[in-house]
């Protein structure tokens, strides 16, 4: 029997959590099951799942939006804007089926299912206790510093790198796979992600230079447009370890595939927020969760795009 995984995509959390999954799965459903998995990316304008991702004998969705598809037999996630179409939360709260979990507080979806695990179907989650310490570490932003979540020397730094930037569709699979049984150390030493870490590792340095030229701060806020550099996906701690004492930032970008808004807000000064940024992200088709949050817009709408970031920039900044 066939269990179809789909997952946020080109997410450490996401990744983890099918991991964990997988692992809950074949030790306490059913051993014999074979696993598939996909990635779900948020689409412009809060589109909803597409019904042809549900392919499998039982489908998973770990990490990502909810969907009404009676195909959907298993449901983890941790995000406010988990129910983005009509009637998806009142169709969840009818679900009788004790397989589908929501829970906006919990800083991972990993680690959530694990605990969820655990306590409703008595599942043993500590072979797998770094995977999911390091899930909640760097979803929930509980970095020490910023200069850690920068200097991406610890393994699973290295691992969030190349998954947040993965071109072939087979990596992310794979590392899944992996992440099931291997340590974190022998994942990021294998070619596997040690041959595309090298050049992300340039990228990322020449990204800290760009932030460094865009960025200003005003107001509490740290914001640049990094549109005309081609730049749709940085690591989102650089702005912090710039500018310690920012209550937020805020920056808008463009690839090949999407404009993108992204809103974050200092996580080593959680005292500064004033503003739920998932509720902001939403009346322009997106989403996240309080603290941090992104919109996506299709690839030739860039002036929309720039558009909400300076309403969104003037609405932090107020």
């Amino acid at each position: 029997m066939n269990v179809q995984v789909l997952f946020h995509d080109h997410c450490f959390d996401g990744a983890a959590s099918a991991a964990v999954f997988t692992r809950f799965y074949r030790e306490k459903v059913r051993a014999d099951a074979t696993f598939t998995y996909q990635g779900l990316a948020h689409k412009p304008g809060a589109e909803g799942i597409d019904p042809a991702v549900f392919t499998g004998a039982e489908n998973v969705i770990v990490d990502f939006r909810y969907s009404q598809d009676a195909r959907l037999t298993w449901w983890f996630d941790h995000h406010v804007s988990a129910f983005q179409q009509p009637g998806d939360e009142a169709h969840f709260q009818a679900d009788t089926s004790g397989r589908k979990f929501h829970d906006a507080h919990r800083k991972s979806c990993t680690k959530y299912l694990a605990d969820v695990a655990r306590e409703r179907f008595g599942w043993d989650a500590s072979p797998l206790a770094d995977l999911i310490h390091w899930a909640e570490l760097i979803d929930g932003a509980q970095f020490p510093s910023p200069q850690m979540a920068v200097a991406l020397e610890e393994p699973a730094l290295r691992i969030m790198t190349v998954l947040e930037s993965a071109k072939s569709p087979d990596l992310i699979p794979e590392v899944i796979r992996r992440m099931q049984h291997e340590s974190l150390a022998d994942i990021a030493a294998s070619p596997l992600i040690a041959e595309p870490l090298a050049p992300l590792l340039e990228r990322h340095m020449l990204n800290m230079e760009q932030v460094r030229a865009k960025a200003r701060y005003e107001q509490g806020v740290v914001f640049f447009d990094l549109a005309d550099e081609g730049v749709d996906s940085l690591n989102k701690f650089i702005a912090y370890a710039l500018y310690p004492e920012a209550r937020y930032t805020l920056w808008v970008g463009q690839g090949p595939k999407r404009a993108k808004v992204s809103l974050g807000s200092n996580p080593w000064k959680p005292e500064l927020r004033r503003h739920d940024l998932a509720a902001i992200a939403s009346r322009y088709g997106g989403g996240g969760h309080p603290v941090v949050a992104a919109v996506s817009f299709k690839p030739g709408e860039l002036d929309k795009a720039r558009s909400a970031y300076r309403e969104i920039l003037a609405e932090l900044s107020a």
